[in-house]
Protein backbone atom coordinates (compact mmCIF):
# COMPACT_ATOMS: atom_id res chain seq x y z
CA UNK A 1 0.00 0.00 0.00
CA UNK A 2 1.39 3.42 -0.74
CA UNK A 3 2.64 5.53 2.25
CA UNK A 4 1.28 8.93 3.07
CA UNK A 5 3.94 11.31 4.21
CA UNK A 6 4.00 15.16 3.67
CA UNK A 7 7.46 17.10 3.61
CA UNK A 8 8.10 19.50 6.55
CA UNK A 9 10.68 22.43 5.99
CA UNK A 10 10.73 25.77 7.24
CA UNK A 11 7.17 25.63 9.33
CA UNK A 12 5.59 24.88 6.06
CA UNK A 13 4.03 21.09 5.04
CA UNK A 14 3.18 20.16 1.62
CA UNK A 15 3.44 17.32 -0.94
CA UNK A 16 4.36 17.25 -4.24
CA UNK A 17 3.19 14.32 -5.94
CA UNK A 18 2.39 14.36 -9.71
CA UNK A 19 1.16 12.42 -12.25
CA UNK A 20 3.48 12.61 -15.56
CA UNK A 21 3.34 11.10 -18.89
CA UNK A 22 5.35 11.87 -21.81
CA UNK A 23 6.09 9.51 -25.48
CA UNK A 24 8.45 8.64 -27.62
CA UNK A 25 9.78 11.02 -30.42
CA UNK A 26 7.06 10.80 -33.41
CA UNK A 27 5.17 8.08 -31.00
CA UNK A 28 7.68 5.09 -31.80
CA UNK A 29 7.10 1.96 -30.76
CA UNK A 30 10.71 1.80 -28.98
CA UNK A 31 9.88 0.07 -25.88
CA UNK A 32 7.70 -3.19 -27.41
CA UNK A 33 10.52 -5.32 -26.44
CA UNK A 34 10.50 -6.43 -23.41
CA UNK A 35 14.12 -6.18 -22.81
CA UNK A 36 14.32 -2.69 -23.68
CA UNK A 37 10.66 -2.08 -21.09
CA UNK A 38 12.91 -2.96 -18.38
CA UNK A 39 15.83 -1.22 -19.71
CA UNK A 40 13.79 2.11 -20.00
CA UNK A 41 12.48 1.59 -16.68
CA UNK A 42 16.03 1.34 -14.72
CA UNK A 43 17.23 4.52 -16.87
CA UNK A 44 14.12 6.52 -15.76
CA UNK A 45 14.93 4.63 -11.89
CA UNK A 46 18.40 6.31 -12.22
CA UNK A 47 17.75 9.43 -13.64
CA UNK A 48 15.04 10.28 -10.78
CA UNK A 49 17.61 8.93 -7.97
CA UNK A 50 20.18 11.06 -8.92
CA UNK A 51 18.13 14.33 -8.75
CA UNK A 52 16.45 12.92 -5.66
CA UNK A 53 12.76 12.30 -7.15
CA UNK A 54 10.97 9.84 -5.88
CA UNK A 55 9.11 7.06 -8.25
CA UNK A 56 5.94 5.76 -6.53
CA UNK A 57 4.25 3.76 -9.37
CA UNK A 58 5.97 3.64 -12.89
CA UNK A 59 4.19 1.73 -15.81
CA UNK A 60 6.29 2.22 -19.25
CA UNK A 61 4.17 1.12 -22.72
CA UNK A 62 5.97 0.53 -26.31
CA UNK A 63 5.61 4.62 -27.32
CA UNK A 64 5.12 6.02 -23.97
CA UNK A 65 5.34 5.92 -19.99
CA UNK A 66 3.38 7.23 -16.76
CA UNK A 67 4.98 8.28 -13.54
CA UNK A 68 3.69 9.19 -10.57
CA UNK A 69 6.76 10.99 -8.83
CA UNK A 70 7.15 13.14 -5.42
CA UNK A 71 9.20 16.05 -5.93
CA UNK A 72 11.78 17.78 -3.49
CA UNK A 73 10.55 20.59 -1.74
CA UNK A 74 13.10 22.71 -4.49
CA UNK A 75 12.12 21.24 -7.40
CA UNK A 76 9.56 22.23 -9.97
CA UNK A 77 7.67 20.32 -12.57
CA UNK A 78 9.22 21.32 -15.59
CA UNK A 79 12.99 20.98 -14.18
CA UNK A 80 11.91 17.78 -12.79
CA UNK A 81 10.45 16.81 -16.58
CA UNK A 82 13.54 17.92 -18.29
CA UNK A 83 16.25 16.09 -15.67
CA UNK A 84 13.77 12.69 -16.01
CA UNK A 85 13.95 12.44 -20.26
CA UNK A 86 16.97 13.84 -20.50
CA UNK A 87 18.68 11.45 -18.13
CA UNK A 88 16.78 9.07 -19.33
CA UNK A 89 17.76 9.13 -22.85
CA UNK A 90 21.35 9.97 -22.59
CA UNK A 91 21.45 6.35 -20.18
CA UNK A 92 18.54 4.38 -22.43
CA UNK A 93 20.88 5.35 -25.66
CA UNK A 94 24.39 4.51 -23.51
CA UNK A 95 23.15 0.84 -23.13
CA UNK A 96 21.46 0.44 -26.08
CA UNK A 97 23.36 2.07 -29.22
CA UNK A 98 21.43 0.99 -31.71
CA UNK A 99 18.76 2.75 -31.03
CA UNK A 100 20.62 5.38 -32.67
CA UNK A 101 20.34 4.52 -35.81
CA UNK A 102 16.31 5.40 -35.38
CA UNK A 103 17.26 8.60 -33.27
CA UNK A 104 20.32 9.98 -34.64
CA UNK A 105 20.22 13.69 -32.96
CA UNK A 106 19.13 11.41 -29.25
CA UNK A 107 15.91 12.88 -28.66
CA UNK A 108 14.12 9.89 -27.45
CA UNK A 109 10.98 11.80 -26.14
CA UNK A 110 8.81 13.89 -27.59
CA UNK A 111 8.51 17.54 -26.41
CA UNK A 112 5.33 17.43 -25.48
CA UNK A 113 4.44 16.57 -21.96
CA UNK A 114 1.41 15.75 -19.55
CA UNK A 115 1.28 16.25 -15.94
CA UNK A 116 -1.21 17.15 -13.00
CA UNK A 117 -1.03 16.96 -9.76
CA UNK A 118 -2.21 14.40 -7.30
CA UNK A 119 -3.86 14.51 -4.11
CA UNK A 120 -4.44 11.76 -1.68
CA UNK A 121 -8.36 11.96 -2.03
CA UNK A 122 -7.78 10.90 -5.68
CA UNK A 123 -4.52 9.08 -5.68
CA UNK A 124 -6.05 5.21 -5.75
CA UNK A 125 -7.79 6.10 -9.08
CA UNK A 126 -4.40 7.42 -10.48
CA UNK A 127 -2.20 4.24 -9.24
CA UNK A 128 -5.14 1.88 -10.60
CA UNK A 129 -4.85 4.35 -14.01
CA UNK A 130 -1.40 3.57 -13.96
CA UNK A 131 -0.66 0.10 -13.41
CA UNK A 132 -3.91 -0.79 -15.64
CA UNK A 133 -2.18 0.83 -18.71
CA UNK A 134 -1.66 -2.23 -20.28
CA UNK A 135 -5.46 -3.41 -20.21
CA UNK A 136 -6.25 0.10 -21.25
CA UNK A 137 -4.07 -0.05 -24.44
CA UNK A 138 -5.24 -3.99 -24.76
CA UNK A 139 -1.95 -4.97 -24.47
CA UNK A 140 -1.07 -8.66 -23.52
CA UNK A 141 0.59 -9.94 -19.96
CA UNK A 142 3.81 -10.40 -21.73
CA UNK A 143 4.83 -7.06 -23.03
Amino acid sequence: MFETKYQHVNSAVRESLWHVMFCTKYRHNMFAKFKYKKLCEACLRKAARRHKLEIVELEVMPDHVHLIVRLPINLSISKALMLLKGGSAYLFFRHHSKARLRYPRGHLWSKGKFYTTVGYTDLPSTLDYVRNQGIHHALGAGN
